[in-house]
């Protein structure tokens, strides 16, 4: 499946979930933000599958001063 990760093009397997796909990143377990297609995905549904053209988001924290 083709998506649009962090303003590029990207392909990934089917059947992806996001977990999948931050875990994927190397982001698993790290205070991170999720959206897909202009909507703010909450934690609790990251099983969600992503689906071919899907613009996916994804931003961590970063602390500092």
């Amino acid at each position: 499946m083709n998506i649009t990760l962090n303003g590029n093009p990207a392909t990934m397997e089917n059947d992806l979930t996001v977990s999948g796909l931050v875990s994927k990143m190397g982001f698993k377990g790290r205070a991170i933000a999720v959206e897909i297609n202009g909507e703010l995905v909450p934690r609790e549904q990251f099983d969600r599958l992503l689906a071919d053209g899907d613009q996916v988001e994804v931003v961590t924290l970063v602390g500092g001063g």
